[in-house]
This record gives structure tokens, C-alpha cells and sequence, in this order.
């Protein structure tokens, strides 16, 4: 290639992530998201994400969605589906529904960082 050529990537027939579920089972991958719903689910029941109590009088409970997501690796081909069911906080009320919001998600690479500066500083760690 020289100077002025274009690289044209051609995506693999990239299709748009599914929205709600009724698109997601009435998408081509359907198996995979349903199976992806599973592990979400069997994820948050085995870290006890949840406890189930009866909803007092009056209360309207704050809905949930789920959100999917197609992972693809550096050739662009999907690689896994992601499927996460998450609370629609926007319909909470400060002072009523909470009274601050926290949510414990660390990447990977984040606590890899952490383990190399403390190496690199000879800290101990305990566990």
C-alpha cells in the first residue's frame, strides 16, 4: 500500500445489539442470549446479588431491563453475548428509594495496576 491508499474494513454482517428482550428472542442469535440471560441470572443468584422480601403497602417497586451486548475481538467476530439485567434507578427518588448510591465494579486491568505498583513499591499483601 502507499501513500493515499485507503484500508477499507468490511464488518462481518454487524448487526445492531438487541435492545429489548422481544428483540433479543426474536433475534438469529437467540440460543446465545437466552443462554447469556442464564449465566446472568445464575451469576447473581450464586453472589447473592438480592434478597426477596415482601413489598410493603404502597411501594411501587422500581423496574428492571435488560441490556445486550455483542463482544467482538480485535477481527471484529463476535467473541461472546453479554446479556445484564440492571435496576431502572432512574425512576428512584432521592431520599425515598435511597440515600446514596454506591456500586462495587472494578475491571480486571484496574486491580492488575493496583498489584504492579504495589509490587513495584514492595508492599505486602494480605488476603
Amino acid at each position: 500500500m502507499g501513500i493515499g491508499d485507503g484500508l477499507v474494513v468490511i464488518s462481518d454482517d454487524h448487526k445492531d445489539d438487541p435492545l429489548t428482550i422481544r428483540d433479543a428472542m426474536k433475534d438469529v442469535d437467540s440460543k446465545a442470549w437466552q443462554q447469556a440471560m442464564d449465566l446472568e441470572m445464575d451469576s447473581m443468584y450464586s453472589n447473592q446479588v438480592w434478597e426477596l422480601v415482601d413489598l410493603p403497602e404502597g411501594v411501587k417497586p422500581i423496574g428492571c431491563k435488560w441490556i445486550y451486548k455483542r463482544k467482538r475481538g480485535a477481527d471484529g467476530r463476535v467473541e461472546t453475548y453479554k446479556a445484564r439485567l440492571v435496576a431502572k434507578g432512574y425512576t428512584q427518588k432521592e431520599g425515598i428509594d435511597y440515600e446514596e448510591t454506591f456500586s462495587p465494579v472494578a475491571m480486571l486491568k484496574s486491580i492488575r495496576i493496583l498489584f504492579i505498583i504495589m509490587l513495584q513499591y514492595l508492599f505486602n499483601i494480605y488476603y
